[in-house]
């Protein structure tokens, strides 16, 4: 009986390539690509993932393994395109830290400063909180369902071997830039009313009653109104965001 191993460097690499594209994406992405998330966790996760997608996509890729470059060429291509999804879903997620930032400075607390868990740097107090809810919502939902149907469907789309259009990429990434612009300001449009009638409010009465300090009492009012207007408008918040990331994550799996 023999053993057919010719076909072990041309699964090696085919196995390689996946991993590139998988592996970038893992990196990448929000909850799972964190610094504080153990390394053998993430190299576990993009492993099991590629092991589940080369078999589908192993005729895909047509490698010459005579010659260094091409298989070098392949390996930043499939990096890229794990760059650009991971990157895509990190860019949505910044739209929680817009609106966060945003009300942070309406209700006083622009100040207030701790590590961001989801970018391993400093950010606003009220940006965190947003931003790991968000997280949290997207995991309890099982819409991280949709990144791996995403990748999947990144064959499709970003064949291997094809090098991606630039100007296509560049286009897709300015436009979740402005989307998540977009949803922040959105998010954050009742806090925006709150610290223009508010503030508006403390202009008459400093007028009314020049010898108040209408600071001390302004100061902490307004972080209890603006706290209290949060816990009524949250859910209607994170609803609005989780449609918006369903949205950008179905743009990323057009074949579904």
């Amino acid at each position: 009986m023999k053993i057919d191993v010719s076909v072990l460097p041309m699964l090696a690499a085919a196995f390689l390539l996946t991993f590139a594209r998988v592996g970038t994406m893992v990196m990448m992405m929000p909850g799972i690509g964190e610094m504080n998330m153990p390394a053998r966790v993430r190299l576990t996760i993009a492993l099991v993932l590629t092991a589940i997608l080369m078999p589908a996509h192993q005729a895909s890729y047509t490698i010459n393994l005579t010659a260094l470059g091409p298989v070098i060429m392949m390996v930043f291509q499939e990096i890229l395109i794990g760059a650009v999804l991971g990157l895509t879903a990190r860019l949505a997620i910044s739209g929680l830290q817009v609106a966060g930032s945003v009300i942070a400075q309406q209700l006083g607390l622009g100040f207030v400063t701790a590590v961001d868990p989801t970018q391993n740097q400093q950010g606003l107090l009220v940006g965190n909180f947003l931003a790991v809810l968000g997280i949290a919502l997207i995991f309890a939902t099982d819409m991280h369902h949709m990144v791996i149907v995403a990748l999947n469907d990144s064959y499709f789309i970003f064949a291997p071997g094809e090098v991606p259009v630039i100007g296509d990429i560049a286009k897709h990434i300015t436009q979740v830039i402005g989307g998540a612009f977009k949803i922040g300001i959105q998010l954050s449009a009742p806090f925006l009313v709150f610290g223009l009638l508010f503030n508006l409010g403390l202009g008459v009465l400093s007028r009314l009653m020049p010898q108040m300090q209408v600071f001390f009492i302004g100061m902490p009012l307004s972080i209890l109104l603006g706290l209290m207007l949060l816990l009524l408008v949250i859910g209607a918040m994170m609803g609005a965001f989780t449609s918006y990331i369903e949205g950008v994550l179905h743009d990323l799996a057009p074949r579904r």
